[in-house]
């Protein structure tokens, strides 16, 4: 083949190619935003649009949490605080500043008197507003006499979250790189045979850089695209170069010199990884389906990133093989291994996976029955799960705008800082008084704020606390419904969906974080069957492509949703529900998961798990063409592909793992959720169900209409060498 004809070449360019996309790849952290976990419908984008434009009124960026020992009411406390506030209003990049001091607003006083908010709103996009916050908060916060300043908000929040991001990001490389080269080493004996997969993952890793770098130039990309695509493309590249290495050692021990070894290692394990590659871009890929920048921009970096970690290890790893193969034997560990469990040399029995296999297919039914059992019991708590959006729980309880955003809770009426935003329009002036009683008694509601005064239960509980103006503007007036609980609560969600349902004298638009959370998770669940549609036709058609069956794609789809569905309820029981913390350190339970990171989990982890079974299927596939035997070709199938997908399983495990112990809770969920999902499929799936089923199928497995039986032949995918 040209590239191993040209190895030197390849291995140059490749050096050269690395260096440069790491140079430029080295500018993409500062480059990523953070948001895009939301979607809106026309409804809400009208509401919003109608209250900026015609009232002024948005959600503030920032709240800065000003205390006083005199209390916000004395008149030297509040000349101070509104000279704070107009020094926030007149700095570039500020829409606007109001306060307690400046607008007489009840809500932005503490309900104790002792410190008063000042809400900020900053101009234009995300990352103008990522600007202005970064040079406007350090100047602002801590002790401004006669104030303490504390800040939290959405852009403090997101500022937090990047900085946190990043740390976490190097403190996972740090104790993810040890471990891959640990379990490089103890697989294949020899430094040499260690540093080889490594190397083709900081190549991997490189060009995932350069790739998030080039994206960001396009669109904006979420800062948790570095975390998972770093993982992926570190995992993956180790992954895939353990196969093809497991491949090129079988090879030569069949008696191939090293360059024969190589070619029919391409052909065979290179054509598989060609293909796992493709397999978990595809199902990444089913996250362009939702209209969310934060998944969208995930798929943009890690789609592209997968591929040329698969084109990577493919063309690059046979080449550095046949360059350094004669390196590739030297300081092996094995006598030193021997000495360490004292066992004596000689001839080995069938290795362990072979053993299993073995095992499984005496009582295939029996084996199997149990660990569905249990992975139908760890799902169970799945069919309980909440789901909400990100906000600053997300951060360690240490983090500023974590612990301000708790306080701001406790001290005020959290609710009027954030209520549900209606803009009625064309409604008759006689008619609005009828309407906000009503709305009032929308059950969850705690009350209404309107131009006519505050309604609770059906009847007006004191006058309008702000001028008429400031809640009607010609033929369009608004209304605050401040709702009992969070935003992102079930019943915050109904009032909703209730407001915008039910009848009333004129257009009614919905606006705030409760519709936003509302329109998302509409969003997502009128999108998700089209994604789910889209992984499970591709991967169905490509499974058929290795085996010719129609009976295997089935089966492995079935399992890898089971597997997921057993993850998911981990995830719930854990981060949900609040338990066994200490699995991955402290962290705040908010009652509910993060609405986009199920649908991120499910699309990556069913990609890895098919990746596996790629793996497995194509060497089962293999020994079954060649002795027709299907009893046997299980049996061979996972004892050569054992090995090599528990290792894989451990290795990308570790990075997933490292990423677990992040100090924001949804990379924790993120990563403990996958590491599970891949622990679950290596072991309990490819080990213990695939085998026992396609045993009891027998050769029924390979079953599929002629037409499909001939289309197969002459395209299908095979390891045949």
């Amino acid at each position: 083949m040209a590239t191993l004809r040209r190895r030197r070449a390849v291995l140059v360019l490749t050096l050269l190619l690395t260096a440069l996309a790491g140079v430029y790849g080295s500018g993409a952290v500062s480059r990523l935003t953070n948001g895009g976990y939301a979607a809106s419908t026309g409804n809400l984008r009208i509401a919003q649009d109608t209250l900026d434009e015609t009232f002024g009124v948005s959600k503030p960026h920032l709240l800065f949490v000003l205390t006083a020992r005199e209390g916000a009411d004395t008149p030297a406390v509040a000349e101070a605080g509104k000279a704070f506030t107009e020094r926030i209003r007149l700095w570039d990049g500020v829409a606007s500043a109001d306060s307690y001091w400046t607008t007489g607003d009840s809500s932005l006083r503490a309900k104790d008197g002792s410190s008063a908010v000042v809400a900020v709103r900053l101009k234009g996009d995300d990352e103008d507003v990522q600007r202005t916050a970064k040079r406007l908060v350090p100047r602002l916060r801590g002790e401004r006499p006669p104030f303490h300043v504390d800040v939290t908000g959405e852009a403090e929040a997101n500022a937090e979250l990047q900085k946190q991001s990043d740390e976490d990001l190097v403190q996972a490389e740090l104790v993810a790189a040890p471990l891959i080269l640990l379990v490089l080493l103890l697989v294949f004996r020899t430094a040499a045979g260690a540093l080889l997969p490594f190397l083709v993952g900081v190549i991997g890793v490189a060009l995932t850089l350069a790739i998030l770098r080039l994206v960001t130039e396009f669109t904006h990309v979420s800062v948790f695209a570095m975390n998972l695509t770093t993982a992926l493309g570190l995992g993956l590249a180790v992954d895939y170069s353990l196969l093809l290495l497991m491949r090129f050692r079988e090879e030569t021990g069949k008696g191939l010199d090293p360059h024969a070894a190589a070619v029919a290692t391409i052909r065979t394990a290179g054509r598989t990884v060609f293909f796992s590659s493709l397999t978990v871009a595809l199902c990444l890929s089913a996250l362009l389906i939702f209209p969310l920048y934060f998944l969208r921009s995930l798929a943009y970096a890690a789609v592209p990133a997968v591929l040329i970690v698969g084109v990577a290890a493919v063309v690059v790893l046979p080449a550095a093989l046949l360059a350094f193969g004669r390196w590739l034997d030297a300081g092996d560990i094995t006598p030193l291994l021997r000495r360490v469990r004292r066992a004596p040399a000689g001839e080995p029995g069938p290795p362990f996976w072979e053993r299993a296999a073995e095992r499984v297919s005496r009582r295939p039914l029996l084996v199997a029955l149990p660990v569905v059992i249990l992975l139908v019991a760890l799902g169970l708590p799945f069919s309980q799960a909440k789901f909400g959006l990100t906000d600053e729980r997300v951060l360690p309880v240490s983090a500023e705008a974590h612990s301000t955003a708790r306080v701001v809770e406790r001290d005020y009426a959290a609710g009027a800082l954030n209520p549900v935003h209606v803009v009625l329009r064309d409604a008759p002036r006689g008619e609005r008084e009828a309407y906000f009683r009503e709305v009032s008694r929308i059950d969850g509601v705690a009350y209404v704020d309107t131009e006519l005064g505050a309604y609770a239960g059906g009847s007006r509980v004191r006058d309008a606390a702000l001028p008429a103006p400031a809640y009607v503007r010609g033929e369009v007036s608004r209304l605050l419904v401040v709702p009992r609980d969070n935003a992102f609560s079930q019943r915050a969600e109904q009032i909703v969906h209730r407001l915008r349902s039910q009848p009333a004298p004129g257009q009614v638009f919905v606006a705030g974080d409760a519709a936003l959370f509302a329109d998302t998770k509409s969003v997502i669940a009128e999108r998700l069957p089209y994604a789910l549609g889209v992984i499970v036709l591709l991967m169905f058609l490509l499974l058929y492509l290795f085996t010719g069956s129609l009976v295997v794609p089935a089966t492995a789809i079935v399992f890898n949703t089971l597997s997921l569905t057993a993850s998911f309820g981990a995830m719930v029981y854990v981060f949900q529900d609040g338990h066994l913390k200490w699995l991955v350190g402290e962290f705040t339970s908010t009652g509910y998961l993060d609405v986009t990171v199920p649908v991120l989990m499910f699309c990556a982890a069913f990609g890895l798990s098919m990746d596996y079974e790629v793996f497995l299927m194509s060497r089962i596939r293999e020994h079954y063409a060649i002795h027709r035997d299907n009893r046997r070709a299980v049996i061979e199938g996972v004892g050569r592909t054992g090995p090599i997908i528990t290792a894989a399983a451990v290795l990308i495990g570790g990075v997933l793992i490292a990423l677990a112990g992040s100090a924001i809770s949804v990379l924790k969920l993120l990563g403990l959720g996958m590491f599970l999902a891949v622990l679950v499929d290596a072991v309990l799936i490819r080990g213990v169900l695939v085998p026992a089923l396609m045993v009891v199928m027998g050769r029924a497995n390979w079953w599929a209409p002629g037409p499909l039986r001939r289309l197969h032949a002459r395209f299908g995918i095979t390891e045949d060498a």
